[in-house]
């Protein structure tokens, strides 16, 4: 199948496009940017994801290689738990990164986000790209009047915005990743309130003001709301800022490994 897509030039200006941009200097080790390479290479778009889900086969494929070279064995649990993860969180962190550093709420359809997967070494994901110029805003934004904008009432509107743009984007991921997998529904949805929880803390730190990034997630998840499993989960501890998370990556599995602390089997 192939994916039309809409924007692939990244000297592009646009309000959403300037955001991505500001953004993309923040998170080391990991690429944001706006509109997709040339060469495209490692690139899929999520529609290509969730239009094709043997695609999620061939990526748990590629990292059981990787896990067998490194631990011996590749328990299919955690192959699925692995891009689970991987694939919701960085789709959360591209609307996290948007809301918290601009106050602006970008288009998260699967059509409208890509995600690059290492093709060397460990097949994680390590970049995100925006491929749309909609983005919703606050009244007070200096670029309300863009034909791309839609204005909201106040942060409360836009932090609900999100949490159904990110919802709708995860609940076609969970139509196409589930079947191919041995993961019940709720861990699906489980992975998804993590990594929207997680979006907003990860913002905040990169941003500088982790504090922040945690009033933006009690923002997101101010309450369990369907389909999401929880509120946030953010509390202060001695050490800092620390989750419960909701589902598990069952990295465990691994040999010679152990859960992770903050794993629901944990805590």
């Amino acid at each position: 199948m192939t994916v039309p897509v809409r924007v692939t030039a990244c000297d592009v200006t646009t309000p959403v496009a300037e955001s991505v941009r500001r953004a993309a200097a923040l998170p080391e080790g990991f690429e944001v940017r706006f509109g997709l390479p040339a060469d495209r290479e490692g690139w899929v778009t999520c529609a290509e994801f969730v239009g094709e889900p043997e695609r999620f086969d061939r990526w748990r494929k590629e990292l059981a290689e990787w896990l067998r070279e490194q631990f011996g064995e590749a328990p299919d649990r955690t192959t699925a738990g692995y891009v689970m993860s991987w694939y919701l969180n960085v789709v959360g962190v591209l609307g996290g990164l948007l809301f918290h550093s601009a106050r602006r709420v970008p288009s998260l359809r699967p059509a409208d986000v890509a995600v690059k997967v290492a093709t060397e070494g460990r097949p994680h994901t390590e970049g995100v790209a925006l491929l749309s110029d909609e983005f919703a805003c606050l009244p007070d934004d200096p670029a309300g009047n863009h034909p791309a904008a839609t204005v909201v009432a106040d942060e409360t509107a836009l932090a609900a915005l999100l949490r159904a743009r990110f919802a709708a984007h995860a609940a076609q991921f969970v139509g196409a990743f589930g079947p191919t997998v041995r993961l019940g529904r709720r861990m699906l949805w489980a992975a998804a309130t993590d990594a929207l929880d997680n979006a907003a803390w990860t913002a905040g730190r990169l941003c500088g003001d982790e504090t922040a990034g945690v009033v933006d997630a009690a923002l997101l998840l101010p309450a369990k709301l369907d389909p999401f499993t929880s509120a946030s989960t953010l509390t202060a501890t001695e050490d800092g800022w620390t989750r419960r998370r909701e589902s598990c990556c069952f990295h465990f599995a691994l040999p010679g490994t152990e859960a992770c602390a903050t794993c629901p089997r944990v805590c």
